[in-house]
């Protein structure tokens, strides 16, 4: 298959260096004008601007695990499955993937398929995709979401023996190490993009302004690339799939703070403003009528943690005691502007199983109860508190909230709350590492299941690495990831959110929606906001 996949693109290279002459000399006779469709497979709709202040850590799917870079990459590369715009079940994309059993899915790739320059997309390239994700191992990729492929071994990562099993250039397998019913979400996330096995280097990351290599099969091409400044995208003319691009070309403006963001927007200068306007940025937007807010449904949590190194931290009745004071409606109220929503439980609300056990169990804030739990304890008061945040990773609004939670905390004689900020670099260090008693995190979905708001956070220390464990926690989640009925897989669901509401390793705060600007010319804005928070280009049409 490698020699005729080598000797096809050798052939598409003739033929297309063919092609370029007669295209370069139709254009000659051309006047100046042209058609101004800038390519695009017959997409009709005007070129527009994107403006966002989301950094891009890496083009290459092997190296990013995070929402600028995601976002090229579903834009320019295909997955095996996709989520549809405010779906939440997988569907095709690639291909067509299905469950043996617990522990097998195949998938059968569509015909037809190919890169976009003419390369054929086979089950080799799958593999290849997967394979390196998870070898590179690079430390800001996300090659953690296929634990269920991998051998485990962080000296030597690699594919488990007999992982993906490609018998013919149409069909891939995947033989899971364990039962695993959020495998098929994964499988739409851009963590498994894939991309030509033909341009792509198997051991390392592709430069991200190779756009000349950074080949996918996906809606859109990236023609040029300016880390910071500007990534400039094509319609992909080889496109055969369901994603039809309705523009032909897509610029998008990265911008290093939200308050030019915000006058790019209103001025024009961007047709649609992204990630991330602060709430007093849009509500003065809403005012002042120069561009439309549109808001959507989101999944976006914002949590407390508590570190469990430190002697508050590690007291159960002092973490117990801040949870029945925290009043989520006043953050909301003087921290965002009305803007969020009160969170009650670790999964947010639209997710099987969800549950509001924090609220089942703690109800109202009250001084008096949270007195009480202290007390029963033997904690004498007022107890020191050290609470962080990073100043400019989350908006500027976070300094409001860390600031709102202090004076609660305050304000109830039970504490005695300090608040201190470290640059979002330093500051994933050294909450770590025990600097603060109670910090503040957020996060957005890597695929729409209840597990990914549990798995990464209460499973031993979690992410971040707070110290918390419990065994019963541990057992659940190995349950509920491969339960095939859901209503008991619901159930323990429930128990995790129950649990987690009694020992409090974290504190919900609040859900966020998915909300963009736009002016009047730009259609199709609504229909992408969702909880999967991918921007989905081929969607959007500017009129005009």
């Amino acid at each position: 298959m490698k020699l005729n996949k080598l000797w096809r693109k050798r052939a598409l290279g003739v033929l297309a260096a063919g092609a370029m002459i007669g295209t370069l000399a139709a254009c000659g006779n051309d006047s100046e004008d042209g058609n101004g469709d800038g390519g695009g497979g017959g997409a009709a709709g005007a070129p527009w601007i994107l403006g966002t202040t989301d950094a891009v850590t890496s083009v290459d799917p092997a190296g990013s695990y995070d929402f600028g870079s995601w976002n090229i990459q579903y834009n320019i590369f295909q997955q095996l499955m996709t989520v549809p715009a405010n779906g939440t079940d997988p569907v095709p994309d690639a291909a067509d993937c299905a469950y043996d059993d617990p522990q097998t899915i195949t998938c059968t790739l569509k015909d037809g398929l190919t890169f976009s320059n003419g390369d054929e997309l086979t089950s080799s390239d799958v593999l290849f995709s997967f394979q390196r994700n998870i070898e590179i191992a690079d430390p800001n990729g996300s090659s953690v979401l296929l634990g269920s492929i991998s051998n485990g071994d962080e000296k030597n990562p690699g594919l488990a023996d007999g992982a993906i099993e490609t018998p013919d250039d149409s069909t891939v397998v995947f033989h899971l190490n364990q039962p695993d019913q959020t495998f098929m979400q994964i499988l739409t996330s851009a963590t498994t993009s894939i991309v030509d096995e033909e341009t792509f280097p198997a051991d390392d990351k592709l430069a991200d302004d190779d756009t000349e290599n950074m080949i996918g099969s996906g809606s859109f091409v990236l023609s040029q690339y300016k880390a910071g400044e500007q990534a400039v995208f094509e319609a992909n003319e080889s496109y055969t799939g369901d994603k039809t691009p309705q523009s032909s070309q897509v610029f998008v403006q990265y911008f290093n703070d939200a308050a030019p963001l915000k006058t790019a927007v209103e001025s024009g200068q961007v047709d649609i403003a992204w990630r991330t306007l602060s709430p007093t940025d849009l509500n003065s937007i809403e005012e002042n009528g120069k561009a439309e807010v549109i808001r959507g449904n989101g999944s976006e949590f914002r949590y407390w943690v508590w570190q469990f190194s430190t002697e508050a931290g590690k007291n159960k009745a002092i973490r117990q005691s801040v949870a029945q004071l925290i009043d989520r409606q006043a953050i909301s109220d003087n921290a965002y502007d009305g803007s969020v929503t009160p969170a009650y439980s670790i999964v947010p609300p639209g997710f099987a199983g969800q549950k509001d056990s924090f609220k089942e169990k703690y109800g109202e804030p009250d001084v008096d109860a949270a007195k009480g739990i202290l007390e029963a304890a033997g904690v004498k008061t007022p107890v020191k508190l050290k609470l962080g945040y990073p100043p400019e990773h989350y908006g500027p609004n976070t300094v409001d909230e860390a600031n709102e939670l202090a004076d609660q905390l305050n304000s109830s004689g039970l504490f005695d709350v300090t608040v201190d900020d470290a640059a979002w670099e330093e500051y994933q260090t050294i909450y770590k590492e025990g600097a603060y008693d109670l910090f503040i995190l957020g996060w957005y979905p890597d695929f729409l299941d209840a597990d990914n708001y549990l798995s990464p956070f209460v499973r031993d220390g979690g992410f971040f690495a707070n110290g918390y464990s419990n065994e019963k926690v541990n057992q659940l989640l190995d349950q509920e990831i491969g339960e095939t009925d859901d209503a008991a897989r619901a159930e323990q669901i429930g128990q995790l959110q129950d649990i987690v509401a009694e020992d409090v390793p974290l504190i919900p705060s609040w859900n966020g929606q998915n909300v963009a600007v736009a002016n009047s010319a730009m259609e199709g804005v609504k229909d992408t906001l969702d909880p999967t928070y991918i921007f989905r280009f081929w969607m959007i049409n500017k009129n005009g």
